[in-house]
């Protein structure tokens, strides 16, 4: 079962279905409030997470993934968790700053 733990919300530990799915729907599904304005269509970069550890478990970039890279709106550690999947084991990722919710106290 998939695990991802938040470095930034004091390292909040959710774990995921057996199924993969994207780094968002683990975090909705573990009530997580986490920045997506464009509803996760990956049309936009405000869900965006760093991956800080298991880059390895995570599926590869998406065709939107990509279009971002291309335009350095993404840099080689960070995805969109509406379009990332995690395919196995465990990843550690953290808020960016232009992606804080001001509702939420961030421990870094």
């Amino acid at each position: 079962m998939p695990k991802i733990v938040i470095k930034n919300l004091d390292n909040k530990i959710i774990s995921g279905n057996e199924a993969p799915e994207s780094i968002l729907n683990i975090l909705q599904d573990n009530f997580v409030d986490w920045m997506h304005a464009c509803g996760g269509k990956g049309r936009c970069t405000t869900c965006k997470a760093i991956i800080l550890e298991g880059e390895e478990n995570l599926g590869p970039l998406t065709t939107h993934e990509k279009r971002f890279a291309d335009m350095n709106a993404l840099k080689p550690n960070e995805r969109l968790t509406c379009q990332c999947i995690v395919e196995k084991g465990e990843i550690v990722i953290k808020v960016p700053e232009t992606s804080k919710l001001p509702h939420m106290k961030y421990s870094d």
